[in-house]
C-alpha cells in the first residue's frame, strides 16, 4: 500500500497551475481582557517526526540557536522544492478544488459549516458575519464571505437586547473585509522577534532584563525571551493597563507585575508576555512595533491591507466589533468600529505586541504561504527556513497538551479540529479570528468572524473553528495505491462504528489477517481496534503489528488498538490468529471509537485478507466475500 499523495499531489497539481462544542482557555481573564483562547485537553504527540522531541533537544543545548542550517523535518528546508518555487516568485492564485488537490464536495462543506453559525448557536448567532479562506499549495480553492460586517448599532446588557442598523445602513461582509485580528497579532510579534535572533541582536535563552533593565523584581530577573514566546514566564494572564491615564503609568504597571509561579514551571497564556516582548523589540531596534511590522513583514510580502491603526478611509471596509460598556468591558466606548477592540491595546495607542493588527483573509494566506515555504513568498524572504522551523517546534515539552512553538500554538484540536496534527501550527483571536497551517498536507485554513459583534457574551468556545477544521481536513483526500475506495470510519464526534467480517474457520495456527490501515485520532479520546469473537457477542482484543509503507521496523500493538497519528502514511497490518482459534469458528472486526468532543481525520481499512498456508479464507476483493462484510458507521470512500 502506497502513502497517500498528500503534499506531493499538490506540488504537482495545486501550485504550478492557474451546539457549540468548543471551549475557551480557562485562564484568568479580567474585565476587558483581550487574551487568546485555548483548550485544556492533553494532546499527546504523534509517532512521526516529532517536534516535541526536537524542542527538548534544543533546550538540552542550553538555548543555543542554530539558524544557519535547516532543522530536520522542515517542509521549507533550504534548497527544497517548496522554497525553490517560492524564490522563483510564484504567488498565490485562485483555482479549483481539483487544482488544489482537494475534494470539491467537502471543500464546499467548509463554507456550509461556517454559514451555519450565522444562526442561533445555540441561542444567539455566533457571529454577525465571517470570511473563510482555505488553500493548499499555492491555490486558494475557497474564499467566501457571509453575513454582515456591520449589523448592530447598540446593545442593552440588562435586557440582552440589540438595536440593529436599518437594512440600508448595514454593511455586508465581503472577501476583502478587514478584521481586527486580535491575538493573531502575537504571531507577527513573534516573527519580528525571530528576525532579530537571525540578525544576532536577540538571544532566545537570554534573560529579558538584558534588553529591558526595568524588567526586574519579584523573580522577573530570570524570565527569558523563550519564556515570553511560549507563555511559560509565570506572569499572570492580564493586567488593566487601560485604567492608567498615562503611558508612564502603564509601563509602571508592567514593571510592578511579579511572576505568580517560578518562571519555567507553568504554562499560562498571558498578554503580558507579548507586551513585554514589544517593548524589548522597540528598545533593541529603535523602531516602534508598527514600523517594524510594515518594514519587516507586510511591505516585503505585499500585505497591503495589514497594519496597526487603520486610517479612517478604511472604516467602511472594516468589520465592526463590540458595543463596549461596563460591566462586560473595561471601557465605555460604544460601538467599536475601525479601532482596536482590545482595551489594553487601545490604551497603548492601538499598537501592542498582543493585539492591534488589522488585516484580511488574503493577507493572512500570504503569511501562511510564506511560512509553509520556509519564510519566503514571491521571491521575498522574511525568515530563513530554520527560523520557521523554530516557530513550529514544541518548546513546552514539560507541559503536554500546551504544545507551543515560538509564538505559534501546536497540535490543538480545540480549535484546529481534525486539522490538528503534531505538525499543525496556528493561533486564535478573541474577536473571532483563527489561522491554522498544516505542513504535513501543505494546507492552510483561515476563519475570520466578528464574533464579539455586538457583545462578547453572545458566544463562547470555538465551535465554528472546529466545524470548519473538521470539514477542511476531510477535503484533503486520503488515496489508496489502487485509486479505489477504502473503508472509512467517519469523523463524527462521540461516534463509534464496526466493520465485521463473516464467520471464518481457520484450520491451523498459521492463519493471518492482513490489510492496509491509516489512522488519525485524538490521543486518549479515539482509537482503531481489532477484535475477535467466537460467538459475535463477546469480543476480545486481537494483537497485531504494523509496518509503514515507507519502510522501517514493524511496531507491535499487543492491546489490539492504535491511537494518535499515523504520520499520514498507510501501514501494513498483520494479525496472527494463533493456535487459540485453530479449528474454531471466529469472527473478526475493526472498531473505531471517538469518545471525546474532538476528532482526528478518522481511520481507513483497505484490502482485507485472511489466509493460512494453501488456503484463502477471506478476500475483500472477491465480490462474494465483500458482500458479507457488515458495516455499521463505516462507509466506502475514495477520499
Amino acid at each position: 500500500m502506497a502513502a497517500d499523495t498528500g503534499a506531493e499531489a499538490v506540488a504537482e497539481v495545486g501550485t504550478e497551475r492557474p451546539d457549540d462544542i468548543g471551549r475557551e482557555r480557562p485562564h484568568d481573564r479580567g474585565a476587558g481582557s483581550e487574551g487568546g483562547e485555548g483548550g485544556d485537553g492533553v494532546a499527546a504527540p504523534g509517532r512521526g517526526p516529532n517536534r516535541r522531541r526536537l524542542g527538548a533537544r534544543l533546550l538540552a543545548l542550553g538555548g543555543v540557536l542554530v539558524l544557519h542550517a535547516a532543522l530536520p523535518g522542515s517542509a521549507g528546508a533550504a534548497g527544497g522544492p517548496a522554497e525553490r518555487r517560492a524564490l522563483q516568485g510564484l504567488r498565490l492564485r485562485y483555482g479549483s478544488a481539483r487544482q488544489a488537490g482537494l475534494s470539491e464536495q467537502h471543500l464546499e462543506g467548509v463554507a456550509d459549516e461556517a454559514r451555519r453559525f450565522l444562526g442561533p448557536s445555540p441561542e444567539h448567532p455566533y457571529y454577525a458575519g465571517a470570511v473563510v479562506l482555505a488553500g493548499r499549495g499555492r491555490t486558494i480553492a475557497l474564499h467566501r464571505a457571509m453575513g454582515y460586517a456591520v449589523r448592530y448599532a447598540d446593545y442593552d446588557g440588562r435586557a440582552d437586547r440589540v438595536r440593529e442598523f436599518p437594512a440600508a445602513e448595514r454593511i455586508a461582509m465581503s472577501e476583502d473585509t478587514v478584521f481586527d485580528l486580535a491575538s493573531l497579532t502575537k504571531l507577527f510579534t513573534s516573527v519580528l522577534a525571530v528576525q532579530q535572533m537571525e540578525r544576532g541582536r536577540l538571544e532566545l535563552e537570554a534573560p529579558v532584563r538584558r534588553y529591558l533593565p526595568e524588567f526586574v523584581g519579584g523573580g522577573k530577573e530570570i524570565i527569558t525571551v523563550r519564556q515570553l514566546l511560549t507563555h511559560t514566564s509565570g506572569l499572570r494572564s492580564w493586567a488593566p493597563f487601560y485604567q492608567e491615564s498615562t503611558r508612564e503609568g502603564r509601563l509602571r504597571l508592567l514593571w510592578s507585575v511579579r511572576p505568580q509561579e517560578t518562571p519555567g514551571t507553568v504554562y499560562r497564556y498571558s498578554d503580558l508576555n507579548l507586551i513585554a516582548l514589544q517593548l524589548l523589540l522597540e528598545r533593541i531596534t529603535g523602531r516602534t512595533l508598527d514600523t517594524l511590522l510594515r518594514d519587516e513583514i507586510t511591505a516585503p510580502l505585499g500585505m497591503h491591507r495589514t497594519r496597526y491603526n487603520p486610517p479612517l478611509s478604511w472604516r467602511r471596509a472594516i468589520a465592526a466589533t463590540e458595543v463596549q460598556r461596563p460591566p462586560w468591558s473595561g471601557l465605555d466606548r460604544g460601538l467599536v468600529w475601525g479601532e482596536v477592540h482590545d482595551e489594553n491595546a487601545y490604551a497603548l495607542g492601538g499598537v501592542a505586541g498582543h493585539a492591534g493588527v488589522f488585516g484580511t483573509a488574503w493577507d493572512l494566506a500570504v503569511l501562511a504561504r510564506a511560512l509553509l515555504d520556509g519564510g519566503v513568498y514571491a521571491g521575498k524572504r522574511i525568515l530563513r527556513p530554520a527560523s520557521v522551523e523554530l516557530l513550529f517546534t514544541d518548546y513546552n515539552t514539560a507541559f503536554p497538551g500546551d504544545d507551543h512553538g515560538l509564538g505559534f500554538e501546536l497540535y490543538q484540536h480545540w480549535y484546529m479540529g481534525a486539522m490538528a496534527t503534531p505538525h499543525s501550527a496556528g493561533h486564535t483571536g478573541f474577536t473571532g479570528t483563527s489561522l491554522v497551517l498544516d505542513p504535513s498536507t501543505d494546507s492552510f485554513l483561515i476563519l475570520l468572524g466578528n464574533s464579539v459583534h455586538p457583545v462578547r457574551t453572545w458566544r463562547a468556545g470555538s465551535a465554528p473553528r472546529v466545524a470548519v477544521g473538521n470539514r477542511f481536513a476531510r477535503a484533503v483526500p486520503v488515496r489508496t495505491r489502487h485509486g479505489g475506495a477504502a473503508w472509512f470510519s467517519g469523523i463524527q464526534p462521540g461516534a463509534s462504528g464496526t466493520l465485521t467480517l463473516p464467520p471464518l474457520g481457520p484450520a491451523t495456527a498459521a492463519a493471518r489477517l492482513r490489510c492496509a490501515v491509516w489512522w488519525d485520532t485524538v490521543p486518549g479520546e479515539g482509537a482503531l481496534h481489532l477484535e475477535a469473537s467466537a460467538d459475535g457477542e463477546h469480543w476480545e482484543p486481537l494483537p497485531f503489528s504494523t509496518l509503514r509503507s515507507t519502510g522501517g521496523t514493524p511496531e507491535q500493538w499487543p492491546r489490539g488498538s492504535v491511537s494518535g497519528w499515523s504520520d499520514r502514511v498507510w501501514h501494513r497490518l498483520e494479525a496472527p490468529l494463533t493456535a487459540a482459534w485453530a479449528g474454531r469458528e471466529v469472527r473478526l472486526r475493526f472498531r473505531h471509537t471517538a469518545t471525546g468532543r474532538y476528532v482526528g481525520r478518522g481511520a481507513y481499512v483497505d484490502v482485507v485478507r485472511v489466509a493460512e498456508p494453501g488456503r484463502l479464507l477471506f478476500a475483500e476483493d472477491r465480490p462474494a466475500d465483500a458482500d458479507r462484510i457488515e458495516a455499521i458507521g463505516w462507509t466506502r470512500s475514495t477520499d
